[in-house]
């Protein structure tokens, strides 16, 4: 699968889920993917700001952010 389809498909679970809290675990369990794919993921989303990283280390939606970002290689 490439990278900018695993991108639309995180950014589509939390656009149908408002509330989606995930640890890093979780997501990677939750994708299919290995930890450090997952890592560079979730913090291409941050940079985005599309998502945020809370103080326990969960990731949510940011509110205001954009709906979705453009696709792009992370990895």
């Amino acid at each position: 699968m490439r990278i900018e389809d695993v991108l639309q498909r995180i950014q589509g679970e939390y656009v149908e889920m408002p509330g989606l809290r995930l640890t890093p675990a979780q997501a990677q369990r939750l994708w299919g993917l290995d930890r450090k794919v997952c890592e560079q993921l979730l913090s291409v989303l941050v940079d985005a700001k599309f998502l945020s990283q809370t103080r326990d280390g969960a990731f949510i939606r940011t509110d205001g952010g954009p709906t979705r970002i453009a696709p792009r290689s992370a990895a």
